[in-house]
């Protein structure tokens, strides 16, 4: 297995067992992983850390992700984001604008594995 130096991944998504889901299995494939399940702690992450890629929820809790996606773009324009989304199976346009990718729920580990794979090369 080629190993991603340890490059920071983000999940962004109000569901803990999301984040526990995806952490597990992009850890286990090499990447360092940072939760956040708010905007707020998003915004500190990013301001903390040296990040790869965000995986974001459209519907971030309290938070719309594509304006959320959208306030990143602006300050982080080379900062790769792809949508969760489990009520959409395809994106909105909005988004497909911020949007380098996308995972509809429920999704496969492959699925996963391959978006970040594409998007984290760093």
């Amino acid at each position: 297995m080629v190993r991603p130096d340890h490059r920071t991944i983000v999940i962004a998504d109000d569901d803990p067992a999301l984040r526990l889901l995806c952490r597990v299995n992009l850890e286990l494939e090499g990447y360092r992983v940072v939760e956040a399940e708010s905007a707020a702690e998003l915004d500190g992450t990013l301001a903390a850390e040296e990040v790869a890629l965000i995986l974001l929820d459209v519907h971030f809790g309290a938070d719309d992700g594509v304006e959320v996606a959208r306030r990143l773009r602006a300050t982080y324009p080379d900062l790769p984001v792809a949508f969760f989304s489990g009520t959409q199976p395809e994106l909105s346009e909005d988004a497909r604008d911020v949007a380098d990718g996308f995972i509809p729920k429920p999704f496969t580990l492959e699925n996963l594995s391959e978006t970040v794979q594409r998007l984290a090369r760093g």
